[in-house]
């Protein structure tokens, strides 16, 4: 009987230093796990910041698009052709009499 008293005895010590470098490792783990989870939250932030500064991008596209679509609407009116032909090439229409002031 005293054997197995000596050998339960023997068997605490390693028992003990089994839980803790077992409770160490899963602690280290833990540790890992938590710094890389931190990474990767600071990654998906900054993509979400990447996206909705392409979304802002893309909402200021479509408003250009539309401006530029009015713009060439507007560019193939008689009124607007006739304009630029005035102003930039001097044009006037047959009977028409062009006064202009002296300086």
């Amino acid at each position: 009987m005293e054997r197995r008293r000596k050998a339960a005895y023997r068997k605490k010590p390693q028992n003990r230093f089994s839980m803790c470098l077992v409770s160490v490792v899963v602690i280290v783990i833990m540790i890992m796990v938590q710094v890389k989870n931190n990474e990767l939250q600071q990654k998906i932030d900054a993509k979400n910041n990447e996206l909705q500064l392409l979304e802002s991008q893309i909402e200021a596209e479509k408003q250009r698009e539309l401006e530029i679509q009015e713009y060439g609407k507007e560019v193939q009116t008689k009124g607007y052709i006739e304009n630029i032909a005035r102003e930039k090439l001097g044009l006037v229409y047959e009977d028409e009499i062009l006064l202009k002031q002296e300086k």
